[in-house]
């Protein structure tokens, strides 16, 4: 989109780094909402994890939370560039298969628009 377009329905002006700072601050407010924000921070250690997900050392609320919301608003810090492909949102789905409905979907739904976006830009 170029800075004198509209956004057409489900996208949303400006650069794609305030688009993602956007999608992050509506993670956090969903996953407030949810009650999926307030956790431990996870170790030191956990951090160091090479296994997708942090899932050896961290439970996926954790790795949502404390490394990739952190990795991303880093990234929109830096301008750095996108990755080519994110496709979290089937992890986070299935991380959240037996949560309330309203809980599963209104974060999901953030996670796809973050995943669309990175992989579109």
């Amino acid at each position: 989109m170029n800075p004198i377009e509209q956004p057409r329905d489900g996208e949303m002006a400006g650069n794609p780094y305030d688009e993602l700072r956007e999608l992050l601050v509506r993670l956090q407010a969903t996953m407030k909402a949810a009650d999926l924000w307030r956790m431990e921070t996870p170790s030191p250690e956990a951090f160091m994890s090479v296994e997708p997900f942090s899932v050896d050392l961290m439970d996926m609320g954790q790795w949502l939370r404390f490394v990739f919301v952190a990795r991303l608003e880093a990234l929109c810090d830096a301008r750095a560039k996108f990755p080519a492909t994110c496709e979290v949102a089937p992890a986070i789905e299935a991380w959240l298969k037996d949560a309330r409905p309203e809980r599963r979907v209104a974060v999901t739904e953030v996670i796809r628009e973050i995943d669309t976006l990175i992989t579109h830009h």
